[in-house]
């Protein structure tokens, strides 16, 4: 007789992540990543030149009319972006106490991953850099 373990029914695939090419898993899943981003955006006090960068360089009309309205859709890129920054605050915050957490993101770091400079140089270098980041931070708390 085999034993199976008995594992609470989310009524969820958690082994199926979201397609990000169908316009529709966009539409549902930008309001909330707008809205964690932007408060990702006060918390860490980025300019707004250093959000549209971690967005990938979207324009300044774009970005300031998300901020405005939280209304629109996001592309593929941008929530897969959005995704890594929020997979790195909760690390941070896991990590660090609050105060902490929110200004690693700008401080010198000597982690030879960053040069001395402040993380955020490497985040808005591209979304490798900041999957590279996010594994580096969950590595760390003991995360896969």
């Amino acid at each position: 007789m085999a034993i199976r373990p008995v594992t609470a029914n989310l009524g969820l695939d958690l082994r199926k992540m979201p397609d990000l090419s169908d316009p529709a898993t966009r539409r549902r899943l930008s309001p909330a990543a707008m809205e964690a981003f932007f408060r990702l955006v006060e918390k860490w006090e980025l300019k707004n030149e250093d959000a549209m960068a971690l967005l990938g360089g979207i324009s300044n009309g774009r970005y300031y009319a998300l901020k405005k309205t939280r209304k629109g859709t996001l592309t593929q890129d941008e929530l897969t972006r959005i995704s890594l920054l929020i997979g790195i605050f909760k690390a941070l915050n896991i990590l660090f106490s609050a105060k902490l957490a929110n200004q690693w993101i700008s401080r010198p770091n000597s982690n030879p991953m960053f040069r001395d400079a402040a993380p955020l140089a490497v985040l808005k270098s591209g979304m490798p850099e900041m999957l590279n980041v996010r594994r580096l931070l969950d590595s760390r708390r003991g995360g896969r």
